[in-house]
């Protein structure tokens, strides 16, 4: 409309229609060529870099241009470093992984087998990409649109998905790099066409053009018999635009080159493939391709190459030592169950499913049901979970593996969550596994939401592992805890120490009076709603129970004395009641009884002792050594400051002699002036 204004009215009419559709082909290019010189001023403009934890400090310089595409209601903008901003949440590069491997696995309903994860060069770039590959059902023109959205998830109504906010695609990617683009290819069902669709999010295209929304460009295909067509949503000229886009910030060279990457997906599937890869600050990425050619692994502190030589020593804590910087090690153990038939590939090879209970010997199984919180977990029918626990098999070398794997949903959320901080060696070797479906993970799926239901299972967790250590930890040659007074449950440890006090004197007296006359009988305990119920039956005593009445405040001092003297008559009327011959029978068997109890609590005291006595040597000899430092820096002080005096002796004399070298000076100036006025000056210049 500008070039015919500025012409004179009916310039362009009288010419033929070829000429006149040439001349505006000839404009478009001059647009385009127009457009693309000023795409390449701003790249200019703006400054990049590939370190993932500086990419977010940058500002948009299209003036608010993009605001004035938002016609009618007003509406709030994303600016792109809300991408960045969004994937901080993925501190650990492994987790960014999971969350591109739960999407493949939610596709296992719409008949996914696979899910591929690969490495590939960037041959325009010259660099690494990722590959993340599945033959699902792939995603429509409406479900790419979606996919790329922020917060959108329509999977969060769906039973036995993973995926529940939306978020994780755009976060896990731009956490590994700075673009990502997807192609997807889904069959046609219910009367709909087979289409296939490919979208790019580029971190580097928004902020080397300097746009102040985020602009996904996407493009779609439809299939029409044999052929595919383009399938236009806004109009031909929108298409073009976009296409032309992908292509030029895309690894690809040219149109052909993308569009290839159709072909890959065979009939139907999704095929991402995330570029421009952060790196570090010495240039290099952030990943490690190189070490192991079936393996991705990451480097700084995820990595520790202390228990990377473990590893090879102790293959069956390989994943605990290995987890935390292995892909595949991570891969292996992220669902608690693989569907029949699927397969995880990384870099061309399967990675093998491993539970984490074949690990373990002496495991045994506890039934944990949290008490109801409102109406939320009391009407969960999942709200309860089998805690699976025994010892790593490569206990039995002391190596420190422990902590509980917690699943939610078949999936991975805390691997080896570690409950019981001891001082000394207690907890060691003791691993646990279990699936928690009624706590809530977090957004980057691996922690869970901190609310009340997840520390009761903290406390529970802990409880478990404490008595499973006590009743087992002799199977792995350590001392045995099992004559060690049993420790209180969580809500024990709540009362006052004024009443444990007054407990211990009572229960120390009942057991004196007891254990020579009643035998010791073996009763299960029964599990309550909020306690595990295990295999294993405890011992229980006259003194438990009075200790266990005490400790629960039931009994008050004067019905704690005639208790105690209730147990003295009946005591005595079965003594009378008795043959000397079994009395003294059943005297001797308690006597050995008790010297073999006597026994097993002089062993661990003779434990304990030593261990406090190594302890106390360390530190007489950490005092030692902090005493011989002391020393030398008194020492040193001590020279520095003889050094120091014997300085400003020797400045106290130079001055001296300075002020005696003055005076002497003076002195002979004195004197040749008065020569100089005794005799004329030519013989005093001669004299001189």
């Amino acid at each position: 409309m500008k070039v015919e204004a500025a012409l004179p009215v009916g310039f362009l009419d009288p010419l033929p229609p070829e000429e006149r559709l040439a001349f505006n082909k000839s404009l478009e290019v001059v647009v385009r060529n127009n457009n693309e010189f000023r795409v390449s001023q701003e790249k200019v403009v703006v400054a990049s870099t590939k370190q993932f934890w500086k990419a977010g400090d940058y500002e948009g310089i299209d003036g608010g241009f993009a605001a004035g595409h938002a016609e009618g209601m007003d509406h709030v903008r994303v600016h792109p470093k809300f991408l960045h901003s969004n994937a901080t949440s993925h501190k650990w590069a492994l987790g960014a992984f999971a969350e591109l491997l739960d999407n493949a696995m939610d596709e296992v309903c719409n008949g996914a087998t696979y899910v591929s994860v690969d490495v590939l060069d960037n041959k325009k770039e010259k660099g690494k990409m990722i590959l993340v590959e599945d033959n699902g059902g792939g995603m429509t023109p409406d479900k790419m649109r979606q996919c790329m959205s922020l917060r959108y998830s329509a999977k969060s109504k769906l039973a036995n998905t993973i995926g529940q906010y939306g978020n994780g695609f755009k976060t896990s990617s731009m956490r590994l790099g700075g673009d990502v683009i997807v192609f997807s290819r889904c069959q046609g069902k219910d009367g709909l066409s087979t289409t296939q669709s490919v979208g790019m999010l580029s971190y580097t295209f928004l902020r080397n053009t300097g746009k102040e929304d985020i602009i996904v460009p996407m493009i779609d295909f439809v299939k029409r018999g044999e052929i595919w067509e383009m399938l236009v949503r806004s109009s031909v000229d929108d298409w073009k635009r976009n296409s032309d886009t992908i292509v030029q910030w895309s690894p690809f060279e040219s149109e052909e080159d993308l569009f290839l990457q159709f072909e890959l997906l065979d009939n139907q599937g999704t095929r991402i493939i995330i570029y421009n890869l952060w790196e570090d600050e010495k240039g290099e990425t952030e990943l490690d391709f190189d070490t192991d050619p079936h393996d991705i692994q990451i480097k700084g502190v995820s990595r520790d190459e202390k228990k990377i030589e473990m590893a090879k020593i102790y293959p069956n804590s390989r994943h605990f030592l290995t987890y935390q910087h292995s892909l595949r090690s991570y891969a292996s153990i992220l669902y608690l169950r693989l569907a029949p038939g699927f397969r995880i590939i990384l870099r061309g090879e399967d990675v093998e499913h491993h539970n984490l209970v074949d690990d373990m010997n002496h495991a045994k199984k506890n039934t944990y049901r949290p008490q109801p919180i409102g109406d939320e977990t009391s009407k969960d029918p999942n709200a309860v979970a089998v805690v699976t626990i025994g010892f790593v098999k490569d206990a039995e070398h002391h190596i420190d593996v422990q902590g509980f794997s917690v699943y939610h949903k078949n999936r991975l959320i805390k691997p080896f969550w570690r409950v019981w901080n001891a001082a000394g060696s207690d907890g060691r070797g003791a691993i646990g596994v279990l699936e928690a479906n009624f706590v809530k993970p977090a957004h980057d799926k691996q922690d869970f939401e901190r609310t009340i239901v997840l520390a009761r299972l903290e406390a529970r967790l802990q409880f478990m592992q404490k008595q499973y250590w006590r009743d087992n930890c002799h199977e792995i040659g350590y001392a045995d805890r099992r004559s060690v007074k049993h420790s209180v449950s969580s809500e024990d440890e709540t009362n006052t120490s004024a009443k444990s006090n007054s407990c211990s004197r009572f229960s120390s007296n009942v057991h004196t009076n007891s254990r020579n006359v009643h035998t010791t009988s073996r009763d299960a305990h029964t599990p309550s709603r909020d306690v595990p119920t295990t295999s294993r039956d405890v011992p229980t005593t006259s003194h438990d129970k009075s200790r266990s009445k005490c400790t629960g405040g039931e009994h008050k001092t004067g019905q704690v004395h005639s208790s105690i003297q209730a147990t003295n008559q009946t005591m005595w009327r079965e003594l009378s009641n008795r043959p000397t011959r079994q009395i003294s029978t059943n005297l001797g068997v308690k006597i050995q009884d008790t010297s073999s109890n006597l026994r097993e609590e002089d062993h661990v005291t003779k434990d304990r002792l030593q261990q406090a006595l190594r302890d106390l040597q360390y530190e007489r000899d950490k005092n030692k050594s902090l005493e011989g430092q002391l020393k030398a820096a008194q020492r040193l002080i001590t020279d520095l400051n003889s050094n120091h005096d014997n300085l400003a002796h020797m400045l106290l004399e130079e001055r001296k002699r300075s002020r005696e070298s003055s005076v002497i000076n003076q002195e002979l100036r004195d004197k040749v002036k008065l020569l100089g006025k005794r005799m004329p000056f030519t013989s005093v210049k001669r004299e001189h």
